[in-house]
């Protein structure tokens, strides 16, 4: 199941006019600005006219990202407070659009370390959830590059948040391949690639991986640097890539790009030249 982050500019309804035309089997979105913390509310007819696109676009999936302005695991009480009520609002504007997957950066810790850092984004998420019962989008912890202060840069980050919460239905794992590869999880072949998901397995189980962003990486192996390239334009070989998307127990999970946008040398867009490029690699054996 393939897909890409597509922009809403002018209506939500676009992502799904724009994902149709691509020809994809999923799309990753914001629902709202993710550079304000304050976004209106959405109406009856915005969420009407969604679910009228929704059923003609034929996707099999709709994913949305958190705004970037979120930081669950932040010391600073104003930002932390901030954070709760934009992450609550996220939430919200999912349930009301039928969106299963909420994929979100868990934080930075901002200098009170790791471990502080983790327990403070799961007792936000506590209070998320608390605030909202019986909502069934599922929060995906996604893989950081481990830049600066972030979190989620070790699979053993995401366990100990969704350990600690008190809802762990309630969270899953969004795997991002350039982060991954980034902090220093060796995507350098099929074997390799094999050997990072055992350990995934092991630290947080397959089970829980809900969605991937399929990213080719410009930084090298463990350079904790976020730098998306174009699949087999980075450090990533097709290899590692062609293992991911050839593993049957991963058919069914979307497999979001976000890779950088623009048009290609021969005049496609570069969306459909990714695209082409890991059907191409999910063929081979």
């Amino acid at each position: 199941m393939f897909g890409s982050h597509l922009s809403v500019a002018g209506g939500l309804e676009n992502a799904l006019i724009e994902a149709a035309r691509l020809g994809l089997d999923c799309v990753q979105i914001f629902t709202r600005n993710q550079r304000q913390w304050s976004a209106k509310p959405l109406t009856a007819a915005q969420i009407q006219t969604w679910e009228e696109h929704l059923r003609r676009s034929g996707l099999r999936c709709v994913v949305s990202h958190d705004s970037y302005l979120v930081n669950l695991a932040s010391p600073e009480r104003e930002t932390r407070e901030k954070s709760i009520r934009l992450f609550i609002d996220e939430i919200e504007r999912c349930e009301a659009l039928r969106i299963p997957y909420l994929v979100s950066h868990p934080g930075s810790h901002v200098g009170i370390g790791e471990a502080k850092g983790l327990s403070r984004v799961a007792q936000a998420l506590d209070r998320v959830h608390r605030s909202l019962k019986g909502y069934k989008t599922v929060t995906c912890l996604e893989t950081t590059a481990g830049q600066g202060s972030s979190l989620g840069w070790r699979f053993e980050h995401l366990r100990r948040i969704i350990d600690k919460v008190r809802e762990p239905g309630r969270l899953a794992v969004c795997f991002d391949t350039a982060h991954a590869f980034a902090a220093g999880y060796e995507l350098t072949s099929a074997a390799s690639a094999r050997g990072v998901f055992e350990e995934l397995d092991a630290a947080i189980g397959l089970d829980l991986v809900r969605v991937f962003h399929i990213n080719d990486s410009k930084a090298p192996l463990g350079a904790r640097v976020d730098r998306h390239e174009h699949i087999g334009r980075g450090h990533i070989p097709p290899e590692a890539f062609g293992w991911i998307v050839r593993e049957r127990r991963f058919a069914k999970i979307p497999k979001i790009l976000e890779t950088p946008k623009g048009t290609a040398g021969d005049g496609r867009p570069w969306d459909l030249v990714n695209l082409e490029t890991l059907k191409n690699l999910a063929k081979k054996r």
